[in-house]
């Protein structure tokens, strides 16, 4: 079978397509799935560019979805012919947060979907939305999950709520989607008018450029009637975060899901503590989360925004068209 593999420390040339054994037959509890594509995230831009080392000839990606092509003695949750998706933490299955690293996540400490077919636990996947393409499903199991966590499970977002997306990246159209999908307002930040206007077509309510309008906390505020959101996408992190906070209602909810400006920077814990927040850092979910998520999709008019398909053979195109910073939504690979 095809793999993808990265035959050095780390930097796109780096990406080598090779030929592989193939996996073989499912064993107990466990399932073969014919991956047929993923996506791509800031975290595995991380892992080929190097920023995040890993062993030399790891498989990159943390996003597989795919269909069941068997399943071994023991497994009654799926049936050959099912479409799936993976789990961004196949060890986190339900409860509270178990881990702070990547060491077993697919496409860092672990070998990713960048290849043809699997085998794994049968745990390690949950089914996908009915009628999603296998493009769409890739783009659920880092982007959707964490925005859904970020809103429905940490946030306890409802109607009428008030929803600040930063960015038009992956997490943050995801957010505006379930945002709207599920009655909320929901306000959306970019440097670019025409991503903006993509936006609103998307159902923002209404869109700030910040680099027209560098107090965008002030503009939040006064779209709020002097509120503030209830929920904030924060994916900026120290550059953006003192703005985050003005521009959170009293007792609102902030997920620090992000770090495009850096890793470290100054809070203003007075202002967070005289404000009531709540600072949420978070990194994607549960495997019961994205089941839940799954079970949502089902329900809700919801279609992930796939901006370009790749092919594996391009994958280093692909993520240099993320590092241009030109997509809006997701960038996605066809296996």
């Amino acid at each position: 079978m095809k793999a993808l593999r990265l035959l050095g420390p780390g930097g796109l040339d780096d990406l080598t397509v090779v030929d592989m054994d193939d996996p073989g037959d499912p064993g107990l509890g466990e399932i073969r799935v014919r991956i047929r594509a993923s996506s791509l995230n800031f975290h595995d831009l991380g892992v080929v560019s190097g920023r995040m080392p890993v062993e030399i000839g790891r498989i990159p990606m943390s996003d597989g979805a795919g269909i069941i092509e068997a399943v071994g003695p023991g497994v009654t949750e799926f049936a050959v012919g099912d479409a799936v998706v993976s789990c961004f933490f196949p060890d986190w299955q339900d409860g509270p947060p178990r881990t702070d690293n990547f060491a077993r996540t697919p496409g860092d400490g672990l070998d990713g979907y960048a290849r043809e077919t699997v085998v794994t636990p049968a745990t390690w996947f949950t089914r996908a939305p009915l009628g999603y393409s296998h493009a769409e499903a890739a783009t659920l199991t880092t982007a959707g999950l964490t925005a859904w966590r970020a809103l429905v499970v940490d946030g306890g977002l409802k109607a009428g709520d008030v929803v600040l997306a930063l960015g038009t990246g992956g997490v943050s159209i995801f957010a505006l989607q379930i945002g709207k999908a599920m009655g909320a307002q929901v306000i959306v930040t970019s440097s670019s008018d025409e991503k903006l206007d993509r936006a609103r077509s998307l159902g923002a309510d209404h869109v700030i450029n910040y680099r027209t309008t560098e107090r965008w906390a002030d503009r939040v505020l006064e779209l709020t009637g002097g509120q503030g959101a209830d929920h904030v996408i924060e994916v900026g992190g120290p550059g953006t975060l003192p703005q985050s906070i003005e521009a959170c209602r009293i007792g609102g909810h902030i997920a620090l899901i992000g770090v495009l400006t850096g890793i470290g920077g100054d809070v203003p814990t007075a202002t967070l503590m005289r404000r009531h927040q709540r600072l949420q850092g978070l990194i994607v979910g549960s495997r019961r989360h994205q089941q839940e998520f799954v079970r949502a999709l089902d329900g809700l008019l919801l279609r992930p925004v796939i901006d370009r398909t790749f092919s594996l053979d391009r994958t280093a195109d692909a993520f240099r068209y993320e590092m241009s910073g030109q997509h809006f939504g997701k960038i996605c690979l066809e296996v």
